[in-house]
């Protein structure tokens, strides 16, 4: 869904022309291209920003999907893993197989680790892992003027755009 309505000209530079454009990726290889279209600055800047928040809104609904996806996901298996429990425990543990031999049950031992608890198991279980940047908590003492060795403040121009 287009919020809203761009000039076709800009907008089949991205669509059509793969030589300017990686499909997969939506990174342009050739700004010139768009340098070169054939209209008013105003009108190309007006279109980019409009187009900018066409594309904010569809990764905004594309993230809405794939949140909804999930949540499917999550729902469909916890079905499925209480449906097997249910079936383990109503066959007991014993193979069946349907007259039409279209579905059949079975099962196999297998082995896993229950931690019953965390606190009492030597350290040597445990996996090392390795360090991690804590950029935010670096952000604050700097900005508190707390010198940080290899890190400085970086201001930057991000585009807003409403």
């Amino acid at each position: 869904m287009n919020l809203f309505e761009i000039d076709a000209r800009l907008n089949n530079c991205f669509v059509i022309d793969e030589n300017v454009v990686d499909i997969e990726t939506g990174e342009i290889f050739d700004k010139d291209y768009l340098d070169q279209l054939e209209m008013m600055k105003e009108e190309k800047i007006e279109n980019i920003a409009k187009w900018i928040k066409n594309l904010d809104s569809d990764i905004e609904q594309l993230k809405k999907q794939k949140d909804a996806f999930a949540t499917r996901q999550k729902v469909a298996e916890n079905k499925r893993d209480s449906l097997k429990n249910y079936l383990s425990s109503y066959l007991e543990y014993q193979k069946w197989e349907a007259k039409d031999k279209s579905v059949s049950v079975s099962f196999r031992k297998s082995e896993a680790v229950k931690i019953v608890d965390e606190s009492v198991i030597p350290r040597k279980w445990f996996i090392k892992q390795e360090p991690k940047l804590d950029k935010a908590g670096i952000k604050a003492a700097l900005k508190s003027n707390t010198k940080v060795r290899g890190a400085e403040l970086e201001t930057k121009q991000n585009i807003q755009i409403k």
